[in-house]
């Protein structure tokens, strides 16, 4: 785990640490886009500004290790991890409908800390970093203070796949929790376990408890109700969820996140269990960044060939940046 500001920026300016396909498009256009559609709220996260602290244990399922040689799947392991609201905007509504909710984790052991940052919806909304720079762009506000509606239609013609998220959203309620909802790390991984076998999947944490609003019972809420929630929740016990491997048939596409796999026709096998047990303050969640790309310990891999993985890496550096000064 990179534990400052020094360290994460190194990462940052040595670009032969990336992968050639994050450098497609600027991580710090990307992130000075987003922090821009978010209204330029000082002190906070690109994307996930508003959110919650948590701690909690992951705790392997049996069959885990036959799959992966990681560490965080041969024994308990304390977790901190971070519900979240998506974009850059701290004062939006947990109301809002068309937005995916965010978790973030990290899985420590001393052998090498296991990372994941997983949204709402089985799909990214890009498919690559200059396709999300250009959803980006169109989406700014003109000189009336608003996006041009004719220019977002136009590249939704031209882009379909960076409708997909939005429409799977749009299809469903709003969740009632944070711990309500399931979430995807939309990238495809390779667990290799102890005998050198790899195995494509793609990660999926369910929820134990699933539930969304109506609309009449989303009228009576507040525009901050998810925090509340959940320490009313945590104070009754653990919110769980158990870590799922969708297993990749031969054609699954692993380069990408726009395209989802047919979940319901592939083989499946739990790793494990989360347990959400408590909210921390949020310095605990804030002294680094959660890299997904960088926290990965032997016996699983991110994705050579995708390049919205690639950039997550630098992306997150930059924003961690500009909200610590």
């Amino acid at each position: 785990m990179r534990s400052s500001l020094v360290a994460v920026s190194a990462a940052l300016l040595a670009p032969f640490a990336v992968p050639a396909q994050a450098e497609e498009a600027d991580p710090g256009a990307i992130v000075a886009l987003q922090f821009a559609l978010g209204g330029d709220h000082k002190g906070v996260r690109a994307s996930g500004a508003k959110g919650v602290c948590l701690k909690g244990t992951f705790t392997p399922s049996p069959a885990a290790a036959a799959l992966s040689k990681a560490p965080q799947f041969a024994k308990a392991v304390p977790v901190t991890a971070r519900f979240s609201m998506g974009g850059s905007n701290p004062k939006i509504s947990d109301k809002t409908k068309p937005v995916t909710r965010g978790f973030a984790m990290r899985m420590a052991d001393p052998a090498g800390d296991l990372t994941f940052v997983v949204v709402s919806a089985p799909v990214f909304s890009t498919r690559t970093p200059a396709q999300l720079l250009e959803f980006l762009k169109v989406r700014a506000p003109g000189p009336d203070g608003k996006p041009d509606a004719e220019r977002i239609k136009a590249f939704a013609a031209q882009n379909p796949e960076t409708g997909r998220q939005a429409a799977w959203l749009a299809a469903r309620p709003v969740p009632a929790s944070f711990a309500g909802v399931d979430y995807w790390a939309v990238h495809a991984y390779t667990l290799t376990n102890a005998a050198g076998v790899g195995t494509t999947a793609k990660l999926k944490f369910v929820a134990a408890d699933k539930a969304g609003l109506s609309d009449d019972e989303l009228k009576a809420k507040p525009d901050s109700f998810y925090a509340d929630e959940l320490k009313q929740r945590l104070a009754q016990g653990p919110a769980t969820f158990d870590l799922v491997a969708i297993l990749a048939e031969p054609n699954d596409p692993t380069a990408d996140v726009t395209a989802s796999w047919p979940e319901e026709e592939r083989k499946q096998q739990t790793l494990g269990t989360l347990a959400i047990t408590a909210i921390e303050p949020d310095a605990t969640c804030d002294a680094a960044t959660f890299d997904p790309v960088v926290d990965l310990p032997d016996g699983i891999a991110g994705p050579a060939d995708d390049p919205m993985f690639a950039i997550r890496s630098p992306a997150y550096a930059v924003s961690l940046s500009r909200r610590s000064n």
